[in-house]
């Protein structure tokens, strides 16, 4: 914008300057649009740079700068400059990190502060105090020169030392002098303040000593100063497009790293599934799984098993809840590898009862009464050399009963859904279990007679009970099977009825 009321396009010189500027067009340059002649809107028109200017970036300590940035961001700069140094402009002018304008794109694109008729250097000269950083930016470097281009490669030494610090020259060293102060400094470069410039590097430092050298000759051109930066950093082109060839490199390989995240993503949905098929049975994982509703389902006979320990209420009474833990932890760890032998599901286990079923949701004929027959005298050998961390001299009293018998499963609630079992055999089962005794295994008849006519267990009667809400029951004790070896808990092992809990 300008506070003029008009600009006259009578004058040859503007005209001509209008062409050129109208004309010159490189990626590194804001595009010249054109001029709004009339008040109150005389202004120049140019292409829009939506990010703002690189001090605004620089000053923005929320935008993280790479080097990668850094160093893109200036060699931008020096393939703007080289191409006006070669173009009928010549020179800039006024090269600084406000003029220096970044698009969308992420590339950097000098402003059109280049036309010489509009504003020259000797008018803004005058139009600013000497306590003006805006004037302090452009001017403290500027000295009586030989070479007018090594002055502006010179300015390029300023916006190479703000890309390496972050910060405006001169802020911290030299905070506490005036404007004439700093002018002065800056024409004794062995003054210790100026070397308290340094840092960022050797490379950094070599070449802003280049740009500032007192001997124009000495100076680098702006196509020196790029190979000198493509040294240092040898990334060529816009950061955009190093960025789309690091997505196309990166595409290439693509397939292989599809392939290595689809095995991890099957190995953790194997994980997964398999701790769910330790919550529900494999069928009804499967069913929930395809979106299938999964119904209650009446089984003809199933067999139940129900074991707790006795006299855990005074374990536990002796013990801190550490080790409780620690017990269950323990014991349910040593039956739970025991039940992967056998066609059986763990139903649940609530404090020291356990519960276990053979025959659901897959149908074994009357096979899961065996298998759970073998599993308990697996169980009930166990504890032979099971040994309590903290009470190693005591001997848990393990206690199982079971029953065989019709019931209803299915899956009960929406959070965390529990596969139940229902129906009286549940209730019977348990029922064994409460009447049974410490290191033994009891069982109802139903169970025995499936026993029986798969053979080869070994059952002793145990006669008539009076069994709480079943009336009378004959029942049986599972005492071994034919060919079975392990180990089994022997009578004086075993803690006396007195000691018993009967429920």
């Amino acid at each position: 914008m300008f506070n003029i009321d008009t600009l006259d396009v009578g004058d040859d010189s503007l005209r001509l300057e209008m062409v050129i500027l109208k004309e010159i067009r490189h990626n590194n340059l804001i595009q010249f649009i054109g001029a709004c002649l009339e008040a109150p809107n005389v202004a120049l028109v140019t292409e829009v740079a939506p990010k703002g200017s690189l001090e605004d970036l620089l000053s923005n300590e929320a935008v993280k700068l790479g080097w990668d940035f850094r160093y893109s961001i200036l060699k931008d700069i020096c393939r703007g400059m080289d191409f006006l140094h070669r173009s009928e402009v010549v020179s800039h002018g006024r090269l600084k990190s406000t003029n220096c304008l970044v698009d969308n794109r992420w590339t950097c694109k000098i402003s059109g502060k280049f036309w010489r008729v509009y504003l020259q250097p000797r008018q803004f000269f005058l139009s600013h105090s000497l306590s003006s950083y805006s004037f302090l930016k452009t001017y403290a470097l500027l000295r009586p020169l030989t070479s007018q281009s090594g002055q502006r490669v010179r300015l390029y030494g300023i916006i190479l030392t703000e890309m390496c610090t972050r910060e405006q020259p001169y802020t911290n060293e030299t905070s506490f002098l005036e404007a004439e102060d700093i002018l002065n400094l800056v024409r004794d470069k062995n003054n210790p303040a100026y070397k308290k410039q340094k840092s960022v590097g050797e490379n950094n430092f070599i070449l802003m000593d280049h740009c500032w050298s007192d001997n124009p000759e000495e100076r680098p051109t702006y196509r020196q100063i790029l190979e000198q930066l493509n040294i240092i950093h040898p990334v060529k082109g816009e950061l955009i497009d190093n960025l789309v060839n690091m997505l196309e490199k990166y595409s290439s390989n693509l397939e292989a790293i599809v392939a290595d995240r689809t095995k991890d993503l099957i190995l953790e949905k194997a994980k997964t599934e398999q701790l769910i098929s330790q919550m529900l049975p494999k069928k009804v994982v499967e069913d929930l799984k395809h979106g299938r509703k999964v119904l209650p389902e009446e089984f003809e006979c199933v067999t139940i098993f129900f074991s707790d320990i006795v006299g855990f209420t005074a374990i536990a009474r002796d013990s801190t809840p550490f080790q409780v833990v620690d017990l269950l932890n323990d014991l349910y760890t040593t039956f739970d590898a025991i039940l992967d032998h056998y066609d059986v599901y763990k139903v649940e286990t609530i404090g020291d009862a356990y519960m276990v079923v053979s025959g659901l949701p897959i149908r074994n004929g009357k096979l899961h009464a065996g298998e759970i027959a073998t599993m308990s005298l697996d169980l009930l050998s166990s504890m032979v050399g099971f040994r309590i961390r903290h009470l190693p001299g005591k001997i848990l009293q393990l206690r199982v009963g079971m029953h065989s018998g019709p019931c209803v499963a299915g899956v009960v609630g929406l959070k965390m859904p529990r596969y139940c079992l229902f129906g009286d055999t549940v209730n019977t089962a348990s029922r064994m279990e409460s009447s049974s005794v410490a290191l033994k295994i009891h069982m109802s008849s139903m169970t025995a007679d499936i026993l029986m006519e798969l053979g080869g267990y070994i059952l002793d009667c145990r006669g008539e009970r009076e069994v709480k809400g079943k009336g009378t029951m004959t029942t049986y004790w599972l005492d071994g099977k034919e060919g079975y070896d392990k180990p089994l808990p022997t009578k004086d092992m075993a803690i006396s009825l007195s000691q018993h809990e009967f429920k």
